[in-house]
């Protein structure tokens, strides 16, 4: 990857990165918040999808990303060509999330058709079909460390966690208010592999022991907020006849990432805000605010600097960690940004839209012509 060479590679404590091309230089340690500071520029465009893209997801190697949304279909990219490598068929209803173990063998895509499904993303085959007999749309999908767990966040209340290697299912974690009936839409785990983190259509998030009691830690507000005429229990219940809902969700959790070295969660809401907290304990230490429209996607740089956001709004937004600073907004889709990945050194951005493209982009200094 030659843009490699243009990143303004200043020493970091944490910033160590290898990188699949193997070269000296990209071995170096990088300072992310510099390199996204220093520039930001669409490398390519990936055309195919239909209808509005969900999900993305990089595949370890850094050599091909993946897409899924509403037309259905996983599609596998070539990075370097911006081919489309495969289509791959399955699911009936919207691709909401996609997720690659690390060793980059297993694919996992979760679908509003109930189902998660694993694929071999080499040859396209599909492995196992991951389901239970009273799931619904399943909307997340988060792998422990280790990738050997995967976590589904959905229009349910509880959280099923799966083996991947066998397709077992190995637990169902229930919080302990057993008159909650919210939905447990966001999931991700810690990158120390303790603990899950779940985020609800009412904006509260959860804090769970996985290993080994999958047991709830911490219940928090998160986003939501009680009013005198608007309480927990008289929001948002669900008319099966009308086919919506009752009240709108204004704090449902729209995505959740915890930073590498595990000690920060960060939330993103339909409330448009951004929310730092404190783990293990919950502190709130920042609210954010600049998006106008739902956060739907949150990813952190691999040296924890620089967090990355994408929203309803049609926008990408880059913000300083240590600051909370928003630093870099870029507005060029013309839908709204579902969902954005980064490559596995940090170096190239990969965002998804409901514009019905996948784009490619990165940062660091212009290379001279």
């Amino acid at each position: 990857m030659s843009n490699q060479t243009t990143a303004p590679l200043t020493p970091s404590s944490t910033g160590q990165l290898s990188s699949p091309s193997g070269t000296a230089e990209a071995a170096l340690p990088v300072d992310h918040l510099a390199y996204w500071k220093a520039g930001f520029r669409e490398l390519k465009t990936f055309r195919g999808h239909s209808h509005g893209v969900w999900s993305v997801a990089y595949a370890p190697d850094g050599q091909t990303i993946v897409s899924g949304g509403v037309d259905r279909y996983v599609r596998i990219w070539d990075i370097e060509t911006g081919r489309l490598l495969r289509s791959l068929r399955g699911h009936t209803a919207d691709i909401r999330a996609l997720v690659f173990t690390p060793d980059g063998r297993t694919l996992a895509s979760g679908s509003e058709d109930r189902t998660i499904r694993l694929w071999n993303p080499k040859t396209g085959e599909p492995t196992k079909l991951l389901f239970t007999r009273y799931d619904h749309n399943v909307c997340s999908l988060s792998l422990s460390p280790d990738g050997l767990m995967l976590a589904r966040g959905s229009h349910n209340k509880d959280i099923k966690i799966w083996e991947v290697t066998t397709g077992t299912d190995l637990m169902t974690l229930l919080g302990k208010d057993q008159y909650d009936h919210h939905w447990s839409v966001c999931v991700a785990f810690s990158p120390d592999g303790v603990h899950l983190a779940s985020g609800s259509d009412i904006g509260k998030i959860r804090i769970w022991e996985v290993l080994p009691s999958g047991e709830e830690k911490i219940l928090h507000n998160g986003h939501w907020e009680e009013t005198a005429e608007d309480s927990t229990e008289t929001r948002g219940f669900f008319i099966e006849d009308d086919g919506g809902f009752q009240k709108p969700m204004e704090f449902w959790i729209g995505a959740m990432v915890f930073t590498p070295d595990a000690k920060m969660l960060i939330t993103g809401s339909r409330d448009n805000t951004i929310r730092f907290f404190e783990m293990p304990t919950m502190n709130e230490l920042r609210v954010v605010r600049g998006h106008n429209g739902w956060v739907r996607s949150l990813v952190v740089s691999p040296d924890g600097k620089v967090l990355i956001s994408a929203g309803d709004d049609n926008t990408i937004r880059f913000w300083d960690i240590a600051t909370g600073r928003n630093f870099r907004t870029d507005k060029t889709h013309s839908g709204a940004v579902r969902g954005i990945a980064l490559s596995p050194d940090g170096l190239r951005l990969a965002s998804a839209s409901w514009d019905r493209t996948v784009k490619l982009w990165e940062g660091g200094v212009e290379p001279a012509e």
